[in-house]
């Protein structure tokens, strides 16, 4: 794209433009309340108070950051540590959140590559993606000539005009043809190997967290186009070298203090009102207080909630489709403090599978600065633990004994280890996306022109997931109420919006013709 900078390495990803206007808003022109302060809402106070507007920020927990918040704990040996919901993974494609963590990071030094993304399987084998092409598709190439568990036997076994949906994925069209089906019964239609399952559903189903037979086949396979089949940025990914509130929140907080906006923690909107010359009444408590507009960037269960004690919020169709949206399963994170160090040669970061309900280990002193000095301080590491989409009926405790367990299997050396300390965090809070769900769930814009939402739950029209999708809706909240107000807003980017190779369209716009057409490209955010 001639006259621009790339986000990253990728020269076919798509710069989108916000509509034209204004530079910023007059002083005192406009007050917005934006609801949540996770990366939805982060994002969306970030580019509204830079183009003047006047935002105040209701978070009803102690901390920002969401579902990526950290909070102080006291270890059994007097320690401080921050402990938080566990790791996550920023993939260079996120492109829209990485432009928000640099606005106080602008070279993104606070976070760290790891070397490698391997995948084990309790059977024995393990897949990596250090030496992996990025760029489709000889990345899919050469995964195929490494990979104990996708060989070049098993593509030929496929089912190729199944499979070629993969090649050609574009927002909305992936969920018009595919949202019918769950992930597991894609898999199978296209006979991929079962050996090879636990990639797919490790890799990509199971960052929903979620059972992959619930699961809609268009995330699934919109996942294989953001992270492999449609960008050149490859499936490795960066860090934070610090616990969250460290090198991500606190600065942005600072960002954002800077630009005049006010930060209420500990604050839950209870209700949403219309009110007369067009604006709307926020209920906090025993505050109420008057704005133009409001950004709802809450959770699943936060948004029903409001909705629900907001008669008058939109319409009742709107109000209708929010109560019926689901979460997934419960997931739980431990983390341990041991007495002895993992081994070396150890991965920062292990995808697992076959392990009963252990789906990662993350050796966290490897690369966070924290817990580096705390291994180095006690002869030690600390080791975080993941289990996604528990069935609810198991018990706690088992589940939490059973990772204990898996670990010590995975990691031999860790059963010698004395646990100086450990949390366990269960949440049922992430969105779940079910097969057919995609139609009822919210757009960034409302029939209410003064509503907008945000957050990793929300349609976007754009070939985004997960915390990138969650950055992404909050920008385009922002510009969608900055365009009432003639402002101009944020300029997005997003991996390619169609199938990066011409002949692997041509071939599924034949397979398509039976298909209804697909939808134009629209205003991208709007019902």
């Amino acid at each position: 794209m001639k006259g621009h900078l790339y986000p990253g390495r990728d020269r076919r990803a798509q710069r989108i433009e916000a509509s034209g206007g204004r530079a910023r808003l007059e002083r005192g022109e406009r007050r917005v309340a934006v609801v949540g302060g996770g990366i939805a809402g982060l994002s969306a106070a970030t580019v509204l108070a830079e183009r003047g507007t006047q935002v105040i920020l209701y978070e009803r927990d102690a901390q920002l950051g969401g579902r990526l918040a950290g909070w102080q704990t006291r270890l059994a040996d007097g320690s401080q540590a921050t402990m938080s919901r566990g790791f996550h993974a920023f993939f260079r494609q996120y492109y829209n959140l990485r432009a928000l963590l640099g606005r106080t990071d602008p070279g993104l030094h606070g976070l760290i590559g790891l070397a490698d993304y391997p995948l084990r399987h309790r059977n024995g084998g393990q897949d990596s993606f250090a030496r992996v092409p990025r760029t489709p598709p000889l990345s899919a190439l050469g995964f195929i000539a490494q990979s104990p568990s996708f060989t070049w036997r098993d593509l030929g076994r496929m089912d190729a005009r199944a499979a070629l949906p993969l090649l050609d994925v574009a927002v909305p069209r992936v969920y018009e043809a595919m949202d019918g089906m769950s992930a597991t019964e894609f898999l199978a239609s296209i006979r991929f190997p079962e050996a090879a399952h636990h990639l797919a559903f490790e890799v990509f189903s199971r960052s929903f967290f979620a059972d992959p037979a619930q699961l809609s086949a268009a995330e699934l396979v919109l996942m294989f186009h953001i992270y492999f089949l449609g960008s050149s940025e490859g499936l490795l990914f960066d860090v934070p070298r610090e616990p969250f509130p460290h090198a991500l929140w606190d600065p942005l907080a600072r960002h954002l203090d800077g630009l005049g906006v006010e930060i209420r923690t500990g604050m839950a909107v209870n209700e949403v009102r219309p009110a007369g010359r067009g604006g709307v009444t926020i209920v906090a408590g025993a505050e109420v207080a008057g704005y133009d507009a409001v950004v709802l960037a809450l959770d699943t269960g936060g948004l029903q909630a409001v909705a629900a004690a907001s008669p008058d919020l939109v319409d009742a169709a709107w109000r209708g489709r929010i109560a019926a949206l689901r979460t997934a399963p419960p997931f739980l994170v431990s983390r341990l403090w041991l007495s002895r160090p993992v081994a070396g040669d150890r991965p920062g970061f292990l995808g697992t599978s076959g392990y009963d309900s252990l789906d990662n280990v993350s050796v966290l002193d490897r690369w966070e600065g924290e817990a580096h000095r705390w291994a180095l301080a006690n002869g030690g590491s600390v080791v975080e633990l993941h289990a996604y989409a528990v069935d609810p009926a198991r018990s706690r405790p088992k589940v939490e004994e059973a990772l204990v367990a898996r670990l010590r299997e995975v990691y031999p050396e860790t059963a010698d280890a004395k646990i100086i300390d450990v949390r366990h965090e269960w949440r049922a809070d992430c969105p779940l996306f079910t097969v057919g769900g995609y139609q009822d769930r919210p757009t960034v814009r409302t029939a209410d022109p003064r509503v907008v939402v945000a957050g990793d739950l929300v349609r976007t029209g754009l070939p985004v997931a997960l915390m990138e999708r969650a950055a992404t809706s909050g920008f385009l909240a922002a510009n969608a109420l900055l365009a009432r107000w003639d402002v101009r807003g944020e300029t997005l980017w997003t991996v390619p919006r169609k199938g990066r190779l011409a002949a692997g369209r041509a071939l599924t716009g034949l397979s398509r013709r039976q298909l209804p057409a697909a939808y134009g490209p629209g205003e991208i955010g709007h019902p």
